[in-house]
């Protein structure tokens, strides 16, 4: 993340933090191939630098998306960071079957067929740097939106645990789990105003940050830091009772 003319695939990249990190890496001089299910978003994004960007469209849920991956990677010609900024997440207080399942598919199966694929790519090359934005919110469990705290949980524990298998097939891949609170884009829109909102500009400049640090885990920003910090620390009993 140094240098210019780092390859750089980014899934989920017309919206929200992928887009606004797609743009902070065109400025580094970066080659991207950019990836969603909407391509026009795409196509907007790729008037910035017409001759480093390229673009697929591709849906996380479909089993095809792997395959789809790697015509993406052979395209650019190599791939070194991979950057996973795709998801869905909703409140569910009522436990609706189908936002449930909605979720679990998108958030667990997607992130899972993704994510291996990239891991095995650089299992292949020997190298490479795989970071994903995840969510404070698999911290604990968050009775509002059951689904999405669970799959949350679910990224960071994966994520760690291909970092271990990594570091014991000797195999040079760094991973970045990114963790930010509440981020003002359209997966938070809604009736219900959430407190201590995020801007996603501000939020890419701290992952953009991370990814050059190489960072293991960046939980964004500092007041989401403290308050992680004290949700650990609350008892299950305690944390039960909360009204949230």
């Amino acid at each position: 993340m140094n240098s210019k003319n780092k390859k750089v695939v980014i899934i989920g990249a017309s919206s929200g933090m992928g887009m606004e990190v797609a743009k902070l890496l065109l400025d580094e001089g970066c080659q991207l191939g950019v990836a969603a299910r909407r391509e026009d978003r795409l196509l907007a994004l790729k008037q910035f630098a017409p001759d480093r960007v390229v673009t697929a469209t591709i849906d996380v849920t479909d089993e095809d998306a792997p395959h789809r991956l790697r015509s993406l990677i052979d395209e650019m010609g190599g791939m070194d960071l991979f950057f996973y900024s795709s998801g869905i997440g909703k409140q569910n207080r009522t436990l609706e079957p189908d936002i449930e399942l909605n979720t679990f598919n998108t958030n667990a199966m997607g992130f899972a067929r993704m994510i291996g694929e990239a891991y095995r790519y650089f299992a292949e090359r020997g190298e490479g740097h795989i970071a994903a934005i995840t969510s404070i919110a698999g911290t604990k469990g968050l009775g509002p939106a059951p689904s999405y705290s669970a799959t949350k949980a679910m990224q960071n524990v994966y994520l760690q645990a291909l970092e271990q298998q990594s570091n014991a097939r000797g195999l040079k891949i760094r991973f970045t789990d990114i963790r930010p609170g509440f981020v003002d884009t359209a997966l938070l829109s809604g009736d219900f105003r959430y407190p201590m909102m995020l801007k996603p500009e501000k939020v890419a400049r701290q992952i953009v940050r991370a990814l050059k640090s190489k960072r293991h885990i960046q939980v964004i920003d500092w007041k989401y830091s403290l308050l992680t910090a004290c949700w650990r620390r609350l008892p299950r009993p305690l944390w039960r009772h909360l009204k949230l």
